[in-house]
């Protein structure tokens, strides 16, 4: 690392996503004097929106979850969430429609889910109470000693304060196997399991530490903010700005040359130099694109060889009239996945027997559709790399339309007023998404806490954060990514924050 940076250093960060807000925000508060780019016309990345015929969609993300990292990121600026938007807790959570015409409905307390879970298998409603208050315990040690910790080395798990995880060995098992000493029947491990799929991951290659996503979905519920996820990238916009950073959409960081003290960004219009570099941008993309080869930390093959989370069909419809009985978040699940989660993971493959995700955000927010409308989001995890050309989409468009009608008895054909659809190709440029991965790097076990990316680049003064980067995916996780490539940079150039005459004061 070079001695000094220039005199009033300046950080810049590239994307704004969910971790480049956060960071951005951090460091700003620290006294650097941050600027935030991004390449698109608003900031949220992955987490953006769709306006288009009076209908408003999350073009992303649509689960709020996990309100405490929320709670613990504003409280760092002696703010709360609800100085930015209110939250409402959904009741029904979500709804489960299985294809052979079974259903339930998943309310936010711990009696009906006990009583679910009896009415499948006796006995299955203490054993859910069981594993829920094991859940709980493995998300309190999880998230106090690992994740917000910042573990991301091997040599951070050599510390004592980790000796209460030990006992915890069968959490390093797969998913399936875990749920499987709770739940026998097939529909309750579905319940247990389908939150894998916001880790971009399946039963059979997920460890069973993320079993704590149940104590997540089924303790601490599902929550709606006021104007959306693209309300939440809004109110980190405005706190990032309050911090002092400066933010800049339309501008396209086209290569990264230097390093700290001395880094060039390639634009379109010109060539920007700063001392430091927080990059949202993916690792993949970043050595691939923006990177010189020789300073790249990895070869080439290194990301054709990763387990890629999941791409994703999307189908954003504004339909006329109700669409009952569909909750505000439901799931349409055929009876045995394992043959979807083979076309994601094993046979890259369009699935013949979906699983997918509905979100109708117009039954909570009437603003989000025009008086007697409703507004629709199907996705289906579908494997990265597929091909996805106009004749495929059409042709599975027709294929999730009709299997919604069949399984739910929601018929939305002759009812949609707009239409946007999102695949593979979308994401990959877009974003710039290895094989238009949706979410980022799989969770499987060798890509899990200290075996992801880590903050530090290669480069001097390069830092990443996003869902690339531990402690993973996921919106409250980029916040903590966020937290985290800030603190790494704050280490390592303290005369960066605060300014060098205080720095050198203390």
């Amino acid at each position: 690392m070079p001695d000094q940076l220039r005199d009033d250093p300046t950080i810049t960060v590239v994307g704004g996503g969910f971790g480049g807000l956060a960071a951005a925000a951090y460091l700003a508060d620290a006294g650097g004097d941050v600027e935030l780019l991004e390449r698109h016309d608003r900031v949220g990345g992955h987490a953006g929106v769709i306006e288009r015929d009076g209908f408003r969609f999350d073009a992303g993300p649509s689960w709020y979850l996990m309100p405490d990292v929320f709670e613990r990121f504003f409280g760092h600026f002696d703010r709360v969430p609800e100085d930015y938007y209110e939250l409402e807790r959904l009741d029904p959570q979500y709804r489960v429609f299985w294809k052979d015409g079974d259903r339930v409905t998943v309310r936010p307390n711990r009696e009906n889910v006990h009583d679910v879970f009896d009415s499948y298998e006796p006995g299955a409603g203490d054993a859910l109470a069981t594993y829920l208050d094991r859940a709980e315990r493995n998300y309190e040690l999880a998230m106090d000693r690992v994740v917000y910790e910042g573990r991301d080395r091997v040599r951070d798990y050599l510390d004592a304060d980790l000796l209460p995880l030990v006992p915890r060995y069968r959490l390093f098992g797969t998913m399936d196997d875990y749920v499987s000493r709770y739940v026998a029947h097939p529909k309750l491990k579905q319940l247990l399991e389908y939150t894998l799929v916001f880790l971009g991951g399946s039963p059979y290659n997920t460890p069973a530490l993320y079993s704590i996503m149940s104590h997540v979905d089924l303790n601490m519920n599902v929550f709606y903010p006021e104007g959306g996820i693209a309300g939440v990238v809004d109110a980190l916009a405005d706190l990032a700005r309050e911090r002092g950073a400066t933010i800049e959409t339309g501008v396209e960081v086209q290569s990264i040359d230097g390093s700290a003290g001395e880094f060039e960004l390639g634009t379109e219009a010109e060539t920007r130099r700063t001392d430091l570099v927080v990059s949202n941008a993916n690792p993949a993309y970043v050595e691939r694109e923006l990177l010189d080869p020789s300073d790249r930390d990895h070869d080439p093959s290194y990301w054709n060889e990763r387990t890629y989370a999941p791409s994703a069909y999307m189908l954003y419809l504004g339909v006329e009239g109700d669409v009952d009985p569909l909750a505000h978040h439901s799931l349409v699940l055929p009876t045995d996945w394992s043959d979807h989660f083979e076309a994601i993971f094993e046979d890259p493959r369009w699935p013949d027997d979906p699983a997918y995700y509905l979100s109708v955000a117009s039954k909570t927010d009437d603003s989000v559709a025009p008086d007697g409308h409703s507004a629709v989001v199907a996705l289906v995890p579908i494997a990265p790399g597929l091909d996805d050309g106009s004749d495929v989409r059409e042709r599975y468009r027709e294929t999730v339309l009709a299997d919604l009608a069949e399984h739910t008895g929601v018929d939305l054909r002759g009812r949609i007023v707009s239409e946007t659809t999102a695949c593979v190709s979308d994401f990959a440029e877009r974003y710039g998404d290895p094989e238009g991965t949706a979410l980022g790097l799989a969770h499987t076990l060798f890509q899990t806490g200290p075996l992801r990316p880590g903050h530090r680049a290669g480069v001097d003064g390069l830092y990443y954060v996003g869902s690339f980067t531990a402690p993973g995916i996921g919106m409250p996780m980029c916040l903590i990514s966020g937290e985290h490539a800030a603190a790494a940079l704050r280490d390592d150039y303290p005369e960066a924050l605060h300014g060098r005459e205080t720095a050198t004061a203390d």
